[in-house]
């Protein structure tokens, strides 16, 4: 099926002797393709490279969270809170002299880790309307306190003069965004290599065992919060990645990396494309970003109108999203 090929998972067929197989780390063709489409949208669409670069990022950060809500289950509503921490942390380190792009990366993914590792004991605690609203607080709290600290953040006017250095000291952050495509393109693939490596590992079977029935897993021996409170860090590393990425390619911090709205929008790109499934969360980043950059232009009023009537039909319509949607169309294909 469509879904599970991108997922590199192998469902059972029916009359199998062993229902369950561990998930494969195959590269299938499909997924092959999908990696190819962001490659040659470099060469199609010379005009859209900056575009492209965002819905790169904003895929990475949707990745992010999928990782927690997709397979461990664990809500949030705050998890721009890490991402703002992530850009704040490489910002800040080229405004102040090392502009040394990897390395921003690498601060990003450290800082952001470190408040998820720390938040992780409050959140794993409670139940999914507590998670809710600690992930919530906890995101209202570092968005007000990156207002106040104007002085070091900027404020509402944002954090300026982040200056990058070359790429390797070889490639400029060029206007048109060739430089800015590649990197974004080549620092999402190699996390998504490693996360989708993560998921399918035992690690990962332990995840999806305490989304599916979290009370059971203590039973076979499986420690609950410790594997919580990791994926949890893991996640927010991830989304500080994202984050980071987002400060060098604009060069330019604002406010709004912590704010509740990016939150909840990253919730609707999941939906949109389908929680659980990796893939799903780059679907729905791009479905979500071309359609709000289409909309925005026909009428920057009312897109948002447009938007939620989509989300409405791919809820209805669609069961798991986009890529539910897909598979699900597959099936009634083969059946026929």
């Amino acid at each position: 099926m469509i879904a599970e090929r991108l997922n590199g998972l192998l469902k059972p067929q029916a009359g199998n002797a062993t229902p369950h197989r561990l998930p494969s780390d195959r590269w299938h063709a499909l997924e092959i393709a999908f990696w190819l489409l962001p490659v040659a949208a470099f060469f199609l669409f010379p005009g859209y490279l900056v575009l492209g670069s965002q819905i790169l990022i904003v895929g990475l950060f949707a990745l992010s969270l999928d990782l927690i809500l997709g397979y461990a289950g664990i809500v949030s509503l705050g998890h721009a809170a890490f991402f703002g921490l992530g850009a704040y942390a490489a910002g800040l380190l080229a405004a102040h002299g090392w502009g040394e792009p990897l390395s921003g990366l690498v601060a990003g993914c450290v800082v952001a880790a470190a408040a998820g590792y720390v938040v992780s004991f409050l959140v794993v605690r409670g139940g999914d309307l507590a998670r809710l609203m600690v992930t919530l607080g906890i995101g209202l709290m570092l968005y007000e306190a990156a207002n106040k600290a104007a002085f070091i953040t900027g404020g509402v006017d944002g954090l300026s003069g982040v200056t990058m250095w070359k790429l390797l000291g070889l490639f400029d952050f060029d206007i048109m965004g060739h430089t800015v495509y590649l990197y974004s393109l080549v620092v999402v693939f190699l996390v998504f290599v490693l996360m989708r490596r993560l998921v399918n590992s035992p690690f990962g079977l332990s995840l999806r065992g305490l989304r599916e029935g979290g009370k059971r897993m203590p039973a076979i021996g499986s420690p609950v919060r410790q594997r919580q409170t990791m994926i949890f860090t893991i996640s927010a590393g991830v989304a500080g990645i994202a984050g980071a990425l987002l400060a060098q390619t604009t060069q330019f911090v604002g406010l709004d990396v912590l704010s509740f709205s990016r939150s909840a929008e990253l919730l609707i790109m999941l939906v949109l494309g389908g929680a659980g499934r990796l893939y799903g969360a780059l679907v729905g980043a791009a479905v979500f970003m071309l359609a709000q950059d289409y909309l925005s232009g026909l009428n920057p009023v009312y897109w948002q109108f447009w938007i939620g009537l989509l989300l409405v039909v791919i809820v209805l319509f669609a069961r798991g999203g986009i890529m539910g949607g897909l598979e699900a169309l597959y099936q009634r294909l083969v059946k026929q």
